[in-house]
């Protein structure tokens, strides 16, 4: 069976790109003829409403679901075509922040790092000692390996998941809400650390946020997706001085706009047996 192996290499290319895809879950469409493209080293940032198919994409980058139509590259290798050893490889070059960090609650802080070193490596422990040690030390917990997930706090948890992401050496970091539930010091800790880790490390990170000021912050580039397309691109002051009524109203935290606050319905009246002949 032939191993996975990138169709493009070149670093003007885009790490990830969705063309024209089309996707859902059932017979509900969430995606419709999306383009997207990221940057190799780059941080991407997803906004929009909730429920507007930011994490759709994350899982289509992860081949968790398939495209009704279209195509999703990464690295110029369409993941619809790859089988089952080549989609495993394409996996291990990504890694994955889920939201609230999602770590073993039964394993170290220690352990929750190495499991991925030990689940996809034949390293010697010795090896995996130190590669497990460095990543700590690069998120600042390196004194914290002994703890439980139960003994330490929720932006430490993130800072150890992390950690987890990183552990691969991995050419994608995958970001699902990584700021969700924090204090302010621990999410400005978390936004710096993304930003220094993707630069220093030659990351390229895709962030699911609904934080647009931290996120704004470290991103390259900001995409909002709303109504099942990508409505706006850009730079983040870009799409602060985008003339787009929805961009306008998400960015702005309005109350009104293209977004309703009432969901459709029918008049009251009717609803409530006011009306004759109701």
């Amino acid at each position: 069976m032939a191993p996975y192996s990138p169709q493009s290499s070149s670093t003007d290319s885009p790490l990830i790109e969705l063309r024209d895809v089309s996707c859902g879950y059932g017979d509900r469409v969430i995606l419709e003829h999306v383009n997207l493209q990221v940057p190799r080293g780059k941080v991407l940032a997803l906004i929009g409403t909730s429920g507007g198919g930011k994490t759709t994409v994350l899982r289509l980058l992860g081949r968790q679901i398939r495209p009704i139509s279209g195509q999703v590259l990464f690295d110029g290798q369409d993941l619809s075509s790859l089988n089952s050893d080549q989609l495993y490889a394409v996996r291990r070059r990504m890694g994955m922040l889920f939201q609230f960090g999602a770590l073993f609650t039964d394993l170290s802080v220690f352990e929750n790092v190495a499991f991925p070193l030990r689940e996809h490596t034949k390293l010697p422990e010795v090896m995996i000692r130190d590669l497990v040690l460095m990543k700590l030390n690069a998120v600042g917990l390196r004194g914290a390996r002994d703890l439980m997930p139960s003994e330490i706090s929720g932006g430490m948890a993130r800072r150890v998941a992390l950690a987890r992401a990183i552990a691969l050496d991995p050419d994608l970091v995958l970001y699902d809400e990584p700021f969700a539930g924090l204090d302010p010091i621990s999410l400005g800790v978390a936004a710096r650390l993304i930003r220094d880790l993707n630069d220093a490390l030659g990351l390229t990170s895709i962030i699911v946020s609904h934080d647009l000021h931290e996120t704004f912050a470290i991103a390259d580039q900001v995409a909002m997706i709303a109504n099942g397309r990508v409505v706006a691109q850009g730079t983040p002051e870009e799409l602060r001085h985008s003339d787009d009524p929805l961009v306008q109203q998400f960015v702005g935290a309005q109350a009104d706009g293209p977004v309703h606050f009432h969901q459709p319905a029918l008049p009251v009246g009717r609803d409530f047996g006011m009306e004759q002949g109701a």
